[in-house]
């Protein structure tokens, strides 16, 4: 390996580096009560190192959301592994639940970040748009393998809405109701399951039910 190999290999591990401790600062203590200085503090090394890498607190959310668009995007598109689009959709699920805890300060503090960072709010709206028309393309696949009922995709427009609004502020509801009992692992993939299950077909029904059993008995074994 070259010394420049090196050298760039070095750069990458303290730029992942410090994405992982502000993550883990944000989630704790929120994005605006967390500073770049807070950050390089923690990771015990210089403020002007720390700003070398990343020049203020909105290019270090950028970095971070990347990787969470990438992250992300994953799990919408690959379903090379699931037999159906309801076991690619429940892959999904679970992933987002485990991923929106890994992130949590983004959904929580989602809003405060679109209204003070510009730059963010552009990728976000964007991304938005992508998983409105992911999120279509998963309900076509329910409707081709009949799975729900109906002819066309756009009778389930305010499904998929509603969906996507529980998603989004899954976390910020367990918050304002501490009394709900959502805390539990599933809870969230539950709750977009029941909003689906009153317009499924009869196969779609066996299929959930195959789908349920097949992970419950993989978080068994686990």
């Amino acid at each position: 390996m070259s010394v420049g190999s090196k050298g760039k290999n070095k750069k990458l591990k303290t730029k992942q580096r410090i994405i992982n401790q502000a993550i883990a600062l944000f989630n704790k203590d929120g994005v605006r009560n967390v500073t770049i200085r807070n950050i390089a503090s923690e990771m015990a090394i210089a403020h002007g190192n720390l700003t070398y890498h990343y020049k203020n607190k909105e290019d270090l959310l950028l970095a971070i959301y990347g990787q969470m668009r990438i992250e992300m995007s994953q799990s919408y598109i690959l379903s090379k592994d699931s037999a159906t689009s309801f076991e690619h959709f429940h892959r999904l699920l679970l992933h987002l639940e485990h991923f929106q805890l890994k992130y949590r300060f983004f959904n929580l503090d989602v809003l405060e970040i679109s209204r003070t960072f510009s730059k963010i709010n552009e990728v976000l709206q964007d991304t938005l748009l992508l998983r409105r028309d992911q999120m279509v393309k998963l309900f076509q696949g329910f409707l081709d393998e009949d799975l729900i009922d109906g002819t066309s995709v756009d009778d389930y427009t305010r499904l998929r809405h509603t969906i996507r609004i529980l998603i989004t502020f899954w976390l910020s509801q367990m918050e304002v109701f501490p009394e709900s009992g959502t805390k539990e692992e599933g809870e969230m993939v539950a709750h977009i399951w029941n909003l689906i299950k009153p317009h499924m077909t009869e196969n779609g029904k066996r299929e959930f039910t195959r789908v349920s059993e097949q992970f419950l008995r993989y978080e068994e074994e686990v």
